[in-house]
């Protein structure tokens, strides 16, 4: 016949787990406990202790132990660790509960963030993973764009090489030249112009034959008769006065 288990052998029921760092993933709501009371700033913790999202270590837990409001701050500032908060509040539609650990009086540090939203529970996304999720969405919208594009020019290039296709079936192929042959011959030619010997000077004038006047003449002349008017070069006095003709 087994023995009756005494009363100091009983155990305490095991605590709830801590919630996790992480639980934007769920949502909490209580019908029920809704449609029984009234959610306003007075029993709103009361609504938020039935969560996951609760920490039962917390020291809103200890004060509730005690018989004493969850969010008394003048109880909360004299303890340390982890509590909550309640942030902002719209009644009754918008709850704002802040976990944040407590070193001090005046020294806080916040954790986490939480929203009641017309009865359910929330956990409000850090900042660190809004960032990484709004650069992961317009990473993807960019590349996408990209891929859009090089289709949209792939099919461009597939119709423009259609068309040079039937240009050059329809117009006779152009010669091309080839700039490497172009400068061999180039080099070639200047090799050979290098071997040759210098041209000969001109042969000079016959006597008493004067050039014909070019442009630059004409137009040194013109110049010249506004100032001064001269008559026609003697060819013999050009020669030299050694050939001058002597008269007797």
């Amino acid at each position: 016949m087994a023995t009756p288990t005494a009363i100091g052998d009983l155990q305490p029921p095991a605590p709830p787990p801590t919630p996790g760092t992480d639980m934007t993933g769920i949502c909490f709501r209580d019908q029920l406990w809704l449609n029984t009371y009234p959610l306003d700033r007075n029993l709103v913790f009361d609504y938020f202790a039935l969560s996951p999202f609760y920490d039962w270590s917390s020291n809103n837990e200890q004060l509730r132990s005690r018989s004493i409001h969850p969010l008394d701050l003048s109880q909360l500032s004299k303890m340390t660790g982890i509590e909550y908060m309640l942030n902002e509040v719209m009644e009754p539609h918008m709850f704002v509960i802040r976990k944040q650990r407590r070193d001090g009086p005046e020294k806080v540090t916040p954790m986490l963030t939480y929203y009641i939203l017309d009865g359910s529970i929330y956990q409000a996304p850090q900042l660190c993973n809004v960032f990484a999720s709004r650069i992961a969405r317009a990473t993807y919208h960019i590349s996408k764009a990209f891929t859009i594009a090089a289709s949209k020019l792939e099919k461009i290039g597939f119709v423009d090489s259609e068309n040079e296709s039937v240009s050059s079936e329809t117009k006779p192929v152009k010669e091309m030249i080839d700039f490497k042959e172009v400068k061999r011959v180039d080099h070639i030619l200047g090799s050979l112009l290098r071997k040759l010997p210098p041209a000969p000077p001109p042969p000079p004038f016959p006597e008493g034959y004067v050039p014909p006047q070019t442009t630059e003449t004409e137009n040194t002349t013109e110049a010249q008769q506004p100032s001064e008017s001269q008559l026609p070069p003697d060819p013999i006095v050009d020669q030299g006065p050694s050939k001058r003709v002597k008269y007797q």
